[in-house]
């Protein structure tokens, strides 16, 4: 058998038979999930005819996106998907009180390595930290795969990241993947699988490296993936009882491209408005006034980016100027974040903290923006209207930047505060 990539492997061994880039194949599906448009995948799932899931144990759903729900609309929704749970006797279902999906499910020890996961939102590839080729697809696609359990896809080409150096000070995941994403473009890694190696991932929290894979969507990539070790162990144990192997590139496959990156001395970088392509250090953005900052997501609301925050913001105080919304990313950092003071120390340097979700986000609640006014995000997408109107401006930063600026009440460079 010729050597074979991460992504052959995985898609080698759903579709049992060996594959080659650029195959179709049918994939069995490992693990299944979706948020709220659980109701309109229930819609197409019905429209179909199909009458019972094909397997109800590697199916997930939860609501994350608009909790509690803002409107009338989405409290149907809501309640539509709890009747289909409850009449099919579905396990794996988390209601409100959990919190973002992609938090939620490693949290739950539903994700393991060389997992085939699927999700109706196209940030799953944050599995891929795991060791999982995970990916975003359809609400019709999802409806298939509840019935059958498969899915046709193709097998992509790999493209491989070295991502050399050692990161300083505040510097974190968060800046480097914007880096990636900046000089790749928004569409540089189009349907490939990205693997990420090299000492700045070996040095990266599990946390981090679910930043990197969240975001590598960002370039197009239909996955990312980061190879398990010792921390990947740790995060597991006591999470999952379910034995599970690593899944690793054989060292003499065949990848489209190598790409090293020396991060050494890497600056703190911002995502300017609308694209998330439009990348620049701080220090060329530094002064740009903003009116609303936000620390959380899929992306950056996890344990150490509260504490990075909070770092910042000991001691000080958030500009008057400066609306700031912390939202954890599950119940489980929440709490964390409460018994350790973190959050009582936030809120006394001006926070507001909301539940853990999605809310801002996707400009679904809790903190839209007015015409003309700015905001600087650890959240994922900058596009025009993304978080409110469309007249407004959302900047991408790190949680060390988004304190930062949410101090000075303008973008500013968070070295200049890091203890």
């Amino acid at each position: 058998m010729a050597a074979m990539t991460f992504a052959q492997k995985v898609l080698s061994r759903a579709s049992g038979k060996e594959v080659f880039p650029g195959d179709i194949v049918s994939a069995n599906i490992d693990l299944a999930m979706s948020h709220e448009n659980a109701a309109l995948v229930l819609r197409s799932f019905k429209e179909i005819g199909a009458k019972e899931v094909w397997d109800p144990e590697k199916i997930v759903l939860l609501f994350d996106h608009r909790i509690p729900a803002n409107t009338t609309k989405a409290a149907e929704g809501h309640q539509s998907v709890r009747n289909f749970v409850r009449q099919d006797g579905l396990p794996n279902f988390y209601d409100l009180r959990e919190g973002v999906c992609h938090q939620v499910l490693p949290e739950k020890g539903h994700v393991l390595p060389g997992m085939l996961i699927v999700g109706t939102d196209s940030h799953t590839t944050t599995y891929g930290a795991f060791g999982a080729f995970s990916t975003g697809i359809g609400a019709t696609e999802m409806a298939a795969v509840w019935a059958t359990g498969e899915l046709w896809m193709k097998v992509p080409q790999t493209l491989r990241f070295h991502l050399n150096g050692k990161l300083e000070g505040p510097v974190s995941a968060k800046d480097v993947i914007l880096h990636l994403i900046g000089s790749m473009g928004a569409d540089g890694c189009d349907y490939r699988c990205t693997e990420f190696v090299g000492p700045v991932v070996d040095d990266m929290s599990v946390s981090g490296r679910m930043t990197m894979c969240n975001m590598s969507m960002e370039m197009g990539a239909k996955a990312g993936v980061t190879f398990p070790d010792d921390k990947t162990q740790d995060y597991l144990r006591g999470r999952t009882d379910t034995p599970w192997q690593s899944v690793l590139s054989d060292a003499d496959a065949e990848v489209e491209k190598e790409i090293d990156f020396d991060l050494q001395g890497l600056s703190p970088q911002v995502a300017y408005p609308h694209s998330v392509d439009n990348v620049k250090p701080v220090e060329e953005m530094a002064g740009i006034p903003v009116d609303q900052a936000v620390i959380g997501s899929c992306t950056n609301g996890r344990a150490e980016d509260l504490l990075a925050a909070e770092k910042v913001l000991r001691g000080r105080k958030v500009a008057d100027s400066v609306r700031l919304i912390v939202v954890p990313a599950s119940r489980e950092v929440y709490l964390w974040a409460a018994d350790s003071g973190i959050l009582s120390s936030l809120v006394r340097s001006g926070a507001v903290i909301t539940n853990p979700g999605c809310g801002p986000c996707l400009g679904a609640h809790q903190g839209l923006l007015a015409s003309g006014e700015r905001c600087i995000a650890t959240t994922n997408r900058n596009f025009k209207g993304r978080m409110g109107s469309p007249d407004s401006e959302v900047y991408l930063a790190s949680p060390a930047t988004v304190a930062a600026s949410a101090i000075e009440g303008a973008i500013a460079d968070p070295r200049k505060v890091w203890k």
